[in-house]
């Protein structure tokens, strides 16, 4: 939220105003260049408007601004911000500009206006036609004009959405490329966005991922397997897809770049061996929007897929790219299992780098090692190597001394009921399953509205059964995965319960003769493995 008029907060004495005003400004990249739509154009009216024509007393706290977002559902981050402070009672009052503004959706304009606004005590008012102030005129929601002008406003997103998937659809079917970033390895043409030029500097790195792969380095023992390929590349200083392109100064952004580090690894190696963009054909359409109001991606079947060949220069020829697939097929491994935690899962981490240890059988020994040494490179890391068994054993002799020194059991005890990997597990589950129920109810209310197109002869007979048993087999597979987790979370709640037996082990405090995971998760807050073998525990109690 944005600094107030004059530069001022809502703080706790504006809980004496009657109203703690905000501001909700959206611009949308249909909006373009006109400058009525502008955010500098909407601030100015709403501060006109809030300083000339609101008449009781009133404490300004911020603006709320969703720039190149639509309006076709309220998933956008200012919309969302606005929610929160709503029912925290941070904010009383919205102004909007107008009802396109926040709502491009019919049914969540009359969700948000005859439900979420009265039930959290919420004034909304919109200054242009038609005029909405919930609080001077609260029966106006519910007249003819505002659901009809929500209704136009529905109406006017489905035909814009429609124009630009069109537009899209000639543009994909003509071989012009329309993502926003291009592939690594090419460049925007500058004189034509929709062609792509080979970037040569990453160009050249494609070319070397492939030969490697297909042909190995030259070191005579033949092809590279993906990860090696990616520790060479960190070894060579060069930056991963996602880091070169925000060296180069793009404004590039992907839900998993704050935890980017740069470097390589086996799964961005694998995902340009699959691009067949690299021969020179144009593949896009693979995903979809499953409607303009619900913007959840579905994939879409390869034979639908937009496949233009010779549309752009080709980095590597298509005998190697042909050769590359056919040894992926072969090399391709299945994943392990999964699920099942070693008895160090989360604590144990390299003394240095700080990154998890990986575990590796060799023989009938099993090793855990640095993961950035392990997975990434070597030149950031060392190997910081210590066998499994051996560890055990200092964990334990560690644990005993520790146990036989600690003069307050009652905090240990404490710190049992606690349980926090299981909390934490819980809290992981409770917002999956939160997510699902959200979903769930976008769905219902597509249902909803789908009903009322059909009523309104909007649609056919036969596009709603088909939209209808389509948001039907969601909703299915919504309930079943919220079930699922609800069952691993009664399963988790139980298996964080420590038996009685181990609780006697604490207060006997000199009965542990064996590790488990409960034990470490208990007692330990991470185990540090150094270079020479040295092991360092942090644990969670005072060792005093």
């Amino acid at each position: 939220m944005g600094r107030g008029i004059g530069g001022r907060r809502c703080g706790k004495d504006d809980e004496r105003l009657p109203w703690r005003v905000a501001f909700y400004i959206r611009l949308s990249r249909e909006d373009g260049r006109d400058e009525s739509c502008s955010v500098s154009n909407q601030r100015t009216i709403l501060a006109e408007y809030l300083e000339k024509e609101f008449r009781e007393p009133y404490r300004f706290c911020g603006y709320y601004i969703d720039d190149g977002e639509s309006g076709t559902d309220y998933e956008r981050p200012g919309f969302q911000q606005m929610l929160q402070d709503a029912k925290s009672g941070k904010i009383n009052c919205i102004l909007c500009k107008n009802l396109s503004r926040a709502f491009r959706n019919y049914a969540d304009q009359g969700y948000f206006l005859e439900s979420f606004f009265p039930r959290y005590g919420i004034r909304f008012i919109t200054i242009g036609n038609p005029k909405v102030d919930t609080f001077l005129d609260p029966e106006g929601v519910c007249g003819l004009e505002i659901p009809i002008n929500g209704l136009m406003n529905d109406r006017y997103a489905y035909k814009t959405s429609s124009d630009i998937r069109r537009t899209f659809d000639v543009k994909r079917r003509k071989g012009e490329f329309i993502g926003a970033f291009a592939p690594y390895g090419y460049q925007k043409d500058p004189r034509d966005k929709n062609r792509l030029l080979i970037d040569p500097e990453a160009a050249e790195v494609v070319r070397d991922i492939f030969q490697w792969y297909v042909y190995g380095d030259g070191g005579g023992d033949g092809g590279m397997s993906k990860q090696a390929i990616a520790q060479k590349l960190n070894r060579m200083g060069i930056p991963n897809p996602a880091a070169y392109k925000r060296q180069k100064g793009f404004q590039y952004y992907h839900p998993k770049s704050d935890g980017n580090d740069g470097l390589w690894q086996g799964s961005s190696v694998s995902a340009i061996l699959g691009n067949e963009v690299y021969t020179g054909t144009m593949i896009q359409g693979r995903q979809r929007v499953i409607s303009y109001k619900v913007h959840n991606k579905t994939s879409v079947p390869e034979e639908q897929w937009f496949r233009v060949a010779d549309t752009h220069e080709p980095v590597i020829g298509r005998e190697l790219f042909t050769l590359a697939a056919q040894l992926r097929g072969r090399r391709q491994r299945n994943s392990p299992e999964k699920g099942d935690y070693h008895l160090f899962s989360g604590l144990l981490k390299c003394a240095d780098c700080r990154k998890a240890m990986t575990r590796k059988p060799v023989k009938n020994f099993a090793y855990f090692y640095c993961s950035t040494y392990k997975r990434k490179s070597k030149e950031r890391c060392t190997s910081h190597s210590v066998r499994q068994d051996i560890l055990e054993q200092a964990v334990l002799r560690s644990i005993q001394e520790q146990m036989s020194q600690i003069t307050d059991l009652g905090k240990l005890m404490e710190l049992s009921d606690r349980r926090p990997f299981h909390s934490s597990r819980g809290r992981d589950l409770e917002y999956k399953i939160r997510q699902q129920e959200r979903e769930k109810e976008r769905e219902e209310r597509f249902l909803e509205e789908l009903y009322r197109d059909w009523k309104n002869g909007d649609i056919s007979r036969e596009m709603y059964r088909k939209y209808m048993a389509a948001a039907q087999e969601r909703i299915g597979r919504q309930e079943n995965a919220a079930a699922y987790m609800r069952e691993e979370l009664k399963q988790s709640a139980e298996a964080g319960k420590l038996p009685d037996t181990f609780l006697s082990d604490l207060r006997e405090r000199e009965n542990i003769q064996a590790l488990s995971r409960e034990l470490l998760q208990l007692l330990t807050e991470e185990i540090l493995v150094g270079e020479d073998g040295h092991i360092t525990i942090v644990y969670k109690f005072d060792q005093r």
